[in-house]
């Protein structure tokens, strides 16, 4: 079940601490792409997808769950997130977690609530304490699971 949008509250944050954490992430993204979406490491996969303007294929690492066929991810960012844009834009993209592959469709937000189960409970405490109340939710393409 999603919320309307109204009823989400979205984080905003201001252009200097854009720019701070895409500094940061340039320097801390390319170590953490190595490390997530392997077998040994459930907290972290890795979001593969493209940009709307330039159509560069990026690989951003995520806190993400699966969720019977969907995967979650918090929406730390909001809508400003680059990697939540290039995935509204195309309409999916493409997820390693634990090893495995998946391609993802029909992205929609979602509140925290119909969320709330894919997480375990020390994630559910972090992302309440942190104001995180928006996820995003995307279907798994049939047969898109491989070895």
């Amino acid at each position: 079940m999603t919320t309307s949008r109204s009823a989400i509250h979205t984080i905003r944050l201001g252009p200097r601490t854009r720019r701070v954490v895409r500094s940061v992430a340039r320097f801390v993204n390319p170590v953490t792409v190595q490390m997530a979406g392997r077998r040994w490491m459930p907290v972290l996969g890795v979001l593969h997808h493209v940009g709307r303007r330039s159509g560069q294929s990026y690989a951003t690492p995520l806190g993400m769950r699966p969720l019977g066929d969907t995967f979650v991810m918090p929406r730390t960012f909001g809508e400003d997130a680059a990697w939540y844009r290039n995935v509204m834009a195309a309409g999916g993209g493409r997820v390693t977690y634990l090893g495995k592959d998946y391609t993802l469709v029909e992205p929609e937000v979602i509140d925290y609530t119909t969320a709330a189960a894919a997480f375990p409970r020390y994630e559910r405490l972090q992302f309440r304490l942190i104001g995180i109340n928006e996820y995003l939710r995307l279907r798994i393409a049939h047969s898109s699971a491989t070895a």
